[in-house]
Parts: structure tokens; sequence; C-alpha cells
């Protein structure tokens, strides 16, 4: 037996519960695929460092995201050809992606078809391995600004990246970054606002670090440049009622959901869609194994495909937040 909060008589009254209903019984928001525009492809957890404050837990041990296949993501490929989808990005994320066997064949298969790459990387040592270098140099010669490496910088001084990353990353990624722009691969940045800073201090550290490096990236530019609000999964967060649109002046359509689903692949089964990035392991939020079945997804968390928004990431990452990790 439950009431319009979804939560079963006599048990602990608690946020982010029932699907439908907030906990004190507004209904709950809900954001519709307007179109996939971009398509994240979660390479595997597996990652060279672990970072103090990681929302997908990447390490060297987490594996509870398997390597994704050549062959599974072009399934996916050709669904988004045949369905005509007119999704335009194809974006990489991990774990760290270039630790992925398959990384390279994955981002040329879906550039030879003319979709956008998009890889986020650490740009460490899995990136900067001679083999990968010398497939990325053959990928950006053919294809140009149609792939993009972001790298994660979590603020454009060292001890606070290292903070975050650990002893000994600073130099390391800058020298990945280094060679990155040396070698004219089209490079963004992702940091952290979740130091204090406005967003004008924050951008105007980095303009000093790329100016100093020699780095040609334009730190006002919001997706060469991309600063994400923190994240933390504290349920302290307010959930997000229908009249929230109105109040906050926020657009449904404007969140990262409207446009964007990510596939997952975890250890022992098989790929299945997601609505984002932010909520990998849940099972709750499968939408299904085909892109297809992701559009008509009703039920639970779903609604006749839309994403009901019932994960402390929706409120604090997107919609309270504004944050997309697609840099839009």
């Amino acid at each position: 037996m439950s009431d319009r909060t979804g939560l079963k008589t006599g048990d602990k009254l608690l946020k982010f519960q029932d699907p439908d209903w907030t906990l004190t019984g507004e209904e709950r928001a809900r954001v519709g695929l307007k179109r996939l525009d971009t398509l994240w492809i979660n390479t595997g957890t597996l990652c060279n460092i672990t970072c103090r404050n990681c929302y997908i837990e990447s390490s060297p041990e987490n594996d509870r995201l398997a390597y994704i296949t050549a062959g599974e993501v072009r399934a996916y490929l050709d669904e988004i050809a045949h369905d005509r989808l007119g999704t335009s990005v194809i974006a990489f994320t991990g774990g760290e992606p270039f630790m992925n066997p398959d990384l390279l064949v994955m981002a040329g298969d879906a550039l030879a078809r003319g979709h956008d790459v998009l890889i986020l990387s650490n740009a460490m040592q899995p990136m900067q391995r001679p083999q990968i270098k010398k497939g990325l140099l053959e990928l950006s010669s053919r294809y140009g600004k149609k792939l993009t490496i972001r790298v994660s910088l979590d603020h454009h001084g060292r001890q606070l990246h290292e903070a975050e990353r650990g002893a000994r990353t600073w130099a390391k990624t800058l020298a990945g970054i280094d060679w990155l722009c040396q070698s004219a691969i089209n490079t963004a940045i992702a940091g952290r606002m979740c130091w204090g800073e406005t967003e004008s201090q924050s951008r105007d550290g980095y303009k000093r670090l790329f100016a100093e490096r020699g780095w040609s990236i334009d730190a006002d530019d919001g997706k060469a440049l991309v600063l994400l609000p923190e994240m933390d999964g504290d349920s302290g967060v307010p959930e997000i009622t229908t009249r929230c649109w109105s109040i906050l002046k926020k657009d449904p359509g404007d969140m990262m959901c409207a446009t964007s689903r990510m596939v997952v692949k975890r250890k022992g089964a098989s790929p299945t869609v997601v609505p984002c990035t932010l909520i990998p392991y849940q099972a709750e939020f499968d939408m299904g194994t085909t892109l297809r079945d992701a559009a008509n997804a009703d039920g639970g968390m779903f609604a006749h495909g839309a994403v009901k928004l019932c994960h402390p990431h929706c409120a604090k990452f997107c919609v309270l937040g504004g944050g997309s990790c697609s840099g839009n």
C-alpha cells in the first residue's frame, strides 16, 4: 500500500523515491526526448587513476562497466542510420576511454559515417602511448575538427587539480594537452565549478594558463572550456516538480536528457540504453537494449520515452546547476 509519495506505509519518508510524486505530493517533473543529438558511449569504468570525487567511481580496479566492443557500438550506429535519427555527435566517456582497446576503431567508425566524435580523457599515459598517438594523428588528419578530445583539467592550478586527481597528475596531463595542441588535434578542456570561484574568475584563470602554455583554446567559449557544476549524489537537493519550470524559468527541452542518451555495458550483461551519462549503474533507469526501445520506454522511471527526474543528479547538476556533459 502506498500514498501519493509512493512510499509504503511505515517507511521512512525519503526524497527521489517515487517516480511520479515528490515527497511533498507534487507531480514530479519529466523531460521528453526532442531529438537524439548526442549518443554517449561508456567505454568501461576502468581508469588509470582514482579521483577523489569521481561520480562513476572509475579506478584501476572498477570494472562494473565492462569494455564495450566495436561490434556492439556498430549496432547502434546502424540503428541511427536505419531509423534516420539525425544524431550529430557520438561521444565516448569512461573510465578512461583510451584504455578500451577498441576505442580508435569505434571513433573511426563513427567519423566515417559523418558523425562528430567527442572523446573525454585525462590525457595521461593511456592516451600518450605511441600507437594511440599514431591513430589519433591519422583520424585528425582525415577528419579534422570533426574529432575533439576533451581533457579533464579540474582547475587552472596544480594544487586544486591534484587535490582531486592525486599527486603528480598535473604535469602528466599538461604534457598530454601540449601534444594534442602541438599536433593540431581539436582540443577542449573540462573544469569544475567547486572551488569557490565565480565563472568569470575561473575562465580568467584558465585563460592565463592557456596563454602560458601556448594552447589555442578559447576560454570564453562554453564548448572549448566546459565548466561543470558539482554533483555528489546528496539527496538534500530539492526535488523538481512540474511547477519548477516556470518558477526557475527553465525549459525542459534544454536539459541534457532532452537531446542525448548513453549506452552502458554492465559487467556480464549486454549493452543497454540509459537516459544520460550521470546514472550508469541504477538498473531502474534502464530504457532497453536499443534506441527504439528507449524512445518508447514506459512505466517506472519513464513515460513513453520521457525521463522522470527522480535522481539527485537531475536536480543538482542539470536543472539547478545548468550542467550538460555535451557542453551546450
